[in-house]
């Protein structure tokens, strides 16, 4: 399941995963969010919560993940993951080398750190 992380700046997007997320959770709370952000501001913030493990991932969900990371290609502006996944955490920080802009993995105990980068706006 996804659900929206309130009390963010308008400029960030932020989600927490927990239990099972499948496609329409994708279609329904995360896509229509990444596309208001878009149009508003042209670049994407977004922080990621996930407290669940990246196994609970329908298949179907994460290619939505991939066609909308594709789709907004040029628009990715800061990354941020908060998991205790080490392996998750660990290809976070390997994946700003393969997108525009910042990504960095922080783990649970550092959520308000989270917040804090992911609020930043310069790059």
């Amino acid at each position: 399941m996804l659900q929206i992380i309130n009390n963010l700046p308008p400029h960030v997007v932020g989600i927490r995963a927990s239990g099972e997320v499948n496609s329409q959770d994708m279609e329904t709370v995360l896509l229509p969010e990444i596309n208001k952000l878009v149009n508003r501001q042209g670049k994407i913030n977004y922080l990621l919560v996930l407290d669940t493990g990246v196994q609970n991932f329908t298949l179907a969900a994460w290619w939505d993940d991939l066609k909308l990371g594709l789709k907004n290609f040029t628009n990715w502006h800061r990354i941020a993951i908060v998991t205790d996944q080490k392996g998750v955490e660990w290809f976070t920080d390997i994946f700003r080398f393969m997108v525009p802009g910042n990504s960095r993995g922080f783990s649970h105990d550092q959520l308000e750190e989270a917040k804090n980068w992911i609020s930043q706006t310069e790059v």
